[in-house]
């Protein structure tokens, strides 16, 4: 007798030998075996949780706390109109030298995109960037000192070839001087960052333009530098915020005595000269991290946007 089917009618789910339903009993396999392959990175996110979230914790909560013989919030105390001052400077020295490793940074990473022998010359240059990209600290500082100095060996061949570049006005410690400095390591970031993008222009997007009529100029304004302008713009704010956090550097060009925000939050936080000032020092710091997350989340947005068009 064969078997008559009610489509209306729903059975019921199969029963496992401990009643529950075979979709539960799915659903939990699934969740161990989830569990399981997030189980390699556990130390990752103890090490995050640890170095990072509970310091940014800690941070934020001392930063909301009054100074010492004051009432007023240290967040709300570190932008009067002195502590002001170290920011605007940070600030514009940060975006000078942005704008002037991207523009530097930008044309030697299309010099070294047409290079194509002898190809160690380019793997020279890209090797190069990539060391000076991370050199920093006091090892270039001194390295600059010992060049560009007041009895730096460069600052004495020109005196006696009759240029006397400290009478110009320039000073290794002050706010050229430091300009100059983060240069060296600016420059070869922006290299590495454009270096794929101008990498990723099709060379039958240039062929359609020649083909077209249009300049080489021409093919530049309207076809590649649209294209690259994400990237453009996003390795120009990595470089703002490599430059705002930059410390060691600066510090040991000017001896401690320069106004950028990072060697001030040190000036409170060591406890030497001021005391019951240290809650201002976290604010800074506070401040700094919130100027950051902001430049960041620009710089992931227009990363993305430039990954959208090398992907398609």
């Amino acid at each position: 007798m064969s078997e008559i089917e009610f489509p209306w009618i729903t059975p019921f789910p199969e029963e496992n030998v401990t009643g529950g339903p075979v979709g539960s009993r799915a659903s939990l396999a699934s969740l161990r075996r989830s569990s399981l392959l997030a189980l390699p990175l556990a130390p990752y996110f103890l090490f995050v949780g640890l170095f990072l979230a509970v310091p940014t914790v800690v941070l934020f909560t001392k930063a909301f706390r009054p100074v010492t013989g004051s009432t007023t919030s240290a967040m709300l105390e570190a932008i009067n109109e002195s502590n002001r001052s170290s920011f605007l400077f940070s600030l514009k020295l940060s975006l000078i030298s942005a704008v002037l490793g991207a523009f530097f940074g930008f044309v030697f990473a299309l010099a070294t995109s047409r290079i194509e022998r002898p190809r160690r010359l380019r793997n020279l240059v890209t090797g190069f960037s990539g060391v000076a990209a991370n050199l920093g600290g006091i090892p270039l500082a001194f390295a600059f000192i010992a060049a560009l100095g007041a009895q730096g060996l460069f600052t004495r061949i020109l005196f006696h070839n009759g240029i006397d570049l400290y009478g110009t006005g320039f000073k290794i410690y002050d706010f050229w001087g430091i300009v100059v400095v983060y240069l060296y390591f600016q420059i070869p970031l922006m290299l590495l960052v454009m270096m794929p993008a101008i990498e990723g222009l099709r060379p039958t997007w240039r062929e359609a333009a020649i083909n077209l009529g249009a300049s080489p100029w021409q093919y530049w304004r309207r076809v590649g530098l649209p294209i690259l302008s994400p990237s453009l713009m996003g390795g120009t704010l990595l470089l703002f915020a490599n430059a705002f956090s930059a410390y060691a550097t600066a510090y040991a060009l000017s001896s401690g005595g320069s106004r950028l925000v990072p060697v001030q939050i040190r000036f409170y936080l060591q406890g030497n000269t001021i005391t019951g000032k240290g809650n201002l020092g976290y604010a800074l710091a506070a401040w700094m991290v919130l100027i950051l997350l902001v430049v960041m989340s620009a710089y992931l947005v227009l990363r993305n946007r430039a990954e959208r068009w090398r992907k398609a």
